[in-house]
């Protein structure tokens, strides 16, 4: 950060604390960081052109993972094996048992669509609780600072959320019968031992991973993307 934005930074952290953020006004702030310059937008404007940005993002996030092939087709969240199956797999693959373990990552990657759309709800109410404080956080971070901010505090709720929801899926498909099936011929096999893997808490953990992801890149888009700021709001507050 250069001197200049530095101090600026400062003075707007000591204004907040000297006056309390319900008294601070939008134009204050943006005289002080941006040195007197004209004033365009008011509190209120940016703080609801930020909730419409996440909203349409969440949207775009659940358009794009809960459906069929939404991770399975895009390789930056397809879910893959464990890792800590990869020697009972390939040598599984060796025996002729190729597609059973590619079943296996199927339906894995079927279980996280099934669960995406139940972040939806999740995201929004945290979206509305968007504080003025954190619409200027987000404002002046990085091209993700919206998704990291609400990775943070709804990680735990969605989780939550997606856990039954990829068991229940995992017991429509057979998921977790076939792993224990491929589990059990491996571990017959001379020489060879595998530990148990927490499949369902794997899926999970990948399948949130993999909304915060495509979240992320929705609000890059908003912000770096003229075409993606699909509402005058949007092209006020981000243009």
């Amino acid at each position: 950060m250069r001197a200049r934005e530095s101090i600026a930074a400062g003075l707007v952290a000591a204004t907040i604390l000297a006056a309390g953020c319900s008294s601070v006004a939008l134009d204050d702030l943006l005289e002080v960081t941006s040195g007197g310059g004209p004033v365009q937008l008011d509190r209120e404007t940016v703080i609801s052109g930020l909730r419409q940005a996440l909203e349409i993002g969440s949207d775009r996030t659940v358009e794009r993972t809960a459906v069929i092939d939404g991770f399975l087709a895009n390789e930056l969240i397809r879910i893959v094996i464990p890792s800590d199956m990869e020697p009972m797999t390939k040598t599984l693959r060796k025996l002729g048992l190729g597609r059973q373990v590619d079943d296996l990552e199927l339906n894995m990657n079927r279980a996280a669509e099934e669960a995406a759309s139940g972040a939806r709800e999740i995201l929004w109410e945290e979206i509305r609780d968007l504080t003025f404080p954190d619409a200027m956080a987000i404002l002046e971070g990085g091209k993700t600072a919206a998704t990291d901010l609400l990775e943070e505090r709804t990680s735990a709720d969605i989780r939550d959320k997606f856990h039954p929801i990829i068991l229940r899926k995992m017991e429509e498909v057979g998921l977790a019968r076939l792993y224990a099936d491929l589990a059990e011929r491996y571990n017959r096999l001379p020489f060879v031992s595998g530990d148990a893997v927490d499949l369902d808490a794997y899926v999970t953990d990948q399948a949130l991973a993999g909304i915060f992801t495509i979240l992320g890149q929705e609000e890059a888009r908003i912000r770096e993307d003229p075409v993606a700021r699909t509402t005058e709001l949007l092209k006020q507050v981000f243009g």
